[in-house]
C-alpha cells in the first residue's frame, strides 16, 4: 500500500498492486514526455478539468517509473488498470497532488 505521506498511491495493474510516485526523476521524464508546455501547465489542466488521457497516461507512467516500475507508456496500454480510466484520471490528480503537497498539509 502506497504512503500517502511519501506521496505515494497505489495503483492496480491486472490485479496486481503497483506504488506511484513523482519523484524528481520521474517529473523531469514527464516534462520530456509532454513536448508541450510545463508541469505548471499541467497541473493547470488538471485543476480546470481540461486535462487529456494523453496526460492521464504521462502522469501514471512517470508515477509508476517513480515507484519502481521498470514498464513503457505501451506497457501500459495493454493491462487491465482497477478501476478503468476514471480510477487512472484520479490517480493522476492525486500524484499530482501529492507530489507538490506541503509536508503536512496534504
Amino acid at each position: 500500500m502506497g504512503n500517502p505521506f511519501a506521496g505515494e498511491v497505489t495503483l492496480m495493474l491486472d490485479g496486481v498492486p503497483h506504488v506511484a510516485k513523482l519523484t524528481l526523476g520521474a517529473l523531469a521524464e514527464l516534462e520530456a514526455t509532454l513536448e508541450t508546455g510545463s508541469l505548471i501547465d499541467l497541473i493547470s489542466r488538471f485543476e480546470a478539468q481540461k486535462f487529456s488521457t494523453r496526460d492521464v497516461l504521462a502522469l501514471v507512467v512517470a508515477g509508476l517509473r517513480g515507484g519502481g516500475w521498470q514498464g513503457t507508456a505501451a506497457d501500459l496500454l495493454r493491462v487491465e488498470i482497477g478501476g478503468g480510466p476514471m480510477m487512472a484520471a484520479q490517480i493522476a490528480a492525486l500524484l499530482l497532488a501529492r507530489a507538490f503537497a506541503v509536508p503536512g498539509q496534504a
